[in-house]
């Protein structure tokens, strides 16, 4: 079973996108478009996480109070409490705990070292990948290859 560091390696993207909690929702929305994603981590200092802010949280929290993204700083609307993973958990482990929580997207961590930020989109990749591998070693063991 892969784990949260392969999703990490196979990853198109390997670098990490993070705002300062003090940029404008505005200014991250930007950066979420350049790079075609739907997160970035909040850090107040290198790799020290102090949130995370999602399409969802923009969406919620912007347009559903009527808030303008230009004058919005992230701090005020991102979401504080970021659940992660540690890199040798399963692929399994991670989207258990994405469907538990509802949540799409996951730090993740190795011995301390922020390596990334995998997406839900990831990790069903990575199930489809395994269970088309798996259909592929039953039919040849069926039709005797």
């Amino acid at each position: 079973m892969a784990t949260a560091r392969d999703l990490i390696r196979n990853k198109s993207v390997s670098q990490i996108l993070s705002i300062s909690p003090d940029a404008s929702v505005l200014d991250a929305i930007r950066l979420m478009a350049e790079h075609n994603v739907g997160a970035v981590l909040v850090e107040a200092l290198a790799d020290q996480v102090k949130g995370i802010l999602t399409e969802r949280d923009v969406i919620l929290k912007i347009d559903a109070q009527g808030r303008t993204a230009a004058g919005t700083k992230v701090h005020e609307i991102m979401t504080e409490k970021v659940l992660f993973v540690e890199s040798r958990q399963s692929v399994e482990e991670c989207m258990e705990l994405m469907n538990s929580k509802g949540i799409r997207h996951l730090p993740v961590y190795e011995n301390g070292d922020l390596l990334g930020l995998i997406s839900i989109r990831d990790v069903l990749r990575e199930v489809i990948a395994e269970q088309k591998n798996m259909i592929s070693h039953l039919e040849n063991y069926i039709s005797g290859f």
